[in-house]
This record gives structure tokens, C-alpha cells and sequence, in this order.
């Protein structure tokens, strides 16, 4: 049980190291981090009608569509 308690003595002693980021700067990493996702959504749905109207066109001309 000594080894139990060692234990949880050290994380709290790690927990108390954490330096936690600021309400600014949470927001601002969340808000590059939308970004971030909304122009990678926004490239593969281009990415995803580009091939999708090739394959398309591509059926198309071969008579297969």
C-alpha cells in the first residue's frame, strides 16, 4: 500500500508542475484549430466533386453511364 500512496504524492506533485495555458490563448488555439478544419473540409469537398464530376464525365464517354 506504501507503494499506492507514493504514487498519488507524485502525481500530485506532477499535476502541480502544469503550467495550464491562459483563457486567451485556449481561445486563439481553438479558433487556428477550426480554421484549420473548415479549410481542410473545404479542400477535400472540392478534391471530392472534382473527381466525382471526372468519373462522371469519364463514365459518360465511355458509354458506360
Amino acid at each position: 500500500m506504501a507503494d499506492v500512496g507514493k504514487f498519488f504524492r507524485e502525481v500530485k506533485s506532477e499535476a502541480q508542475k502544469t503550467n495550464w495555458p491562459t483563457r486567451g490563448k485556449l481561445l486563439s488555439s481553438a479558433g487556428i484549430v477550426l480554421l484549420i478544419l473548415v479549410v481542410t473540409g473545404v479542400y477535400f469537398w472540392l478534391l471530392d466533386l472534382g473527381f466525382s464530376n471526372l468519373t462522371s464525365w469519364l463514365l459518360s464517354a465511355l458509354g458506360i453511364r
